[in-house]
């Protein structure tokens, strides 16, 4: 297959994925499907991870974020 039909179906997984964590964190349903929100939540979240406490930011969210999908896990199982 050509090498650009590679990348852009990972491009396009990624981005299918990225938009299944959106799904996940309820913010769709959070926020009415208002995608201008949804824009500036992650807009809000970059600027965050621009400032002092970057990593600070990052571990927090992580760990959230690991919990998250260790609980998703356990309730698949079930």
């Amino acid at each position: 297959m050509r090498e650009w039909r590679v990348k852009r179906r990972e491009r396009t997984r990624q981005l299918i994925e990225l938009g299944g964590l959106i799904a996940k964190a309820e913010l769709i349903e959070l926020t009415d499907d208002d995608r201008a929100v949804i824009l500036g939540l992650l807009i809000e979240a970059a600027n965050t991870l621009r400032g002092d406490n970057r990593d600070q930011q990052l571990l927090l969210w992580r760990r959230r974020g690991a919990r998250a999908f260790a609980q998703n896990q356990l309730a698949d199982s079930r």
